[in-house]
């Protein structure tokens, strides 16, 4: 498998695979409005591909709760051939760790506790996703000690020029 970071020509290519792992309308989800407009966080937008092709994919994208810049992870996805392998895994870990090389301080996500415990994520209190959103599914990680420390309140996209730094 060669790890390597997203260029603009895999985008389409990513997308399929966004497509093939997700149901019709994913695009209709409430986070997908938090990335309308707003470019991803072109460092953590990672693939892997092996000698068939993309085998799986992860994108970021900066969003805002209340004044601290949040990273917001997804979509991830795995090609069903490859599900099972630990990719969705390896590429969580490895981009949570360039994250926080970057300066990056907090992660936020919408998906299962269960899964994504294992990374450490729990449920976040007082962070507001777009609805219909399901609260229990309002996931984060602190990437330094006390980074959700009195972090409440609606999630909102970031502005353009703030699409690749934390900086507030």
């Amino acid at each position: 498998m060669q790890l390597e970071q997203e260029t603009p020509s895999d985008w389409w290519e990513v997308e399929a695979l966004y497509d093939l792992c997700f149901a019709p309308g994913r695009e209709a989800l409430s986070s997908y409005r938090l990335r309308d407009g707003v470019a991803p966080v072109a460092p953590l937008c990672l693939t892997l591909r092996d000698a068939d092709g993309l085998a799986a994919a992860i994108r970021y994208w900066p969003v805002r709760v209340g004044d601290a810049p949040v990273l917001l992870l997804g979509p991830i996805a795995v090609h069903p051939i490859h599900q099972g392998e630990g990719l969705g895994g390896w590429l969580i870990r490895d981009s949570l760790g360039r994250a926080r090389d970057l300066g990056w301080t907090r992660v936020l996500l919408v998906g299962d506790a269960p899964y994504y415990s294992r990374f450490s994520f729990t449920r976040l209190e007082g962070v507001e996703m777009p609805p219909p959103t399901n609260p229990a599914r309002v996931l984060g990680l602190a990437l330094s000690d006390g980074a959700w420390t009195g972090i409440t309140g609606s999630v909102q996209p970031a502005q353009a020029d703030q699409s690749t730094s934390p900086a507030t």
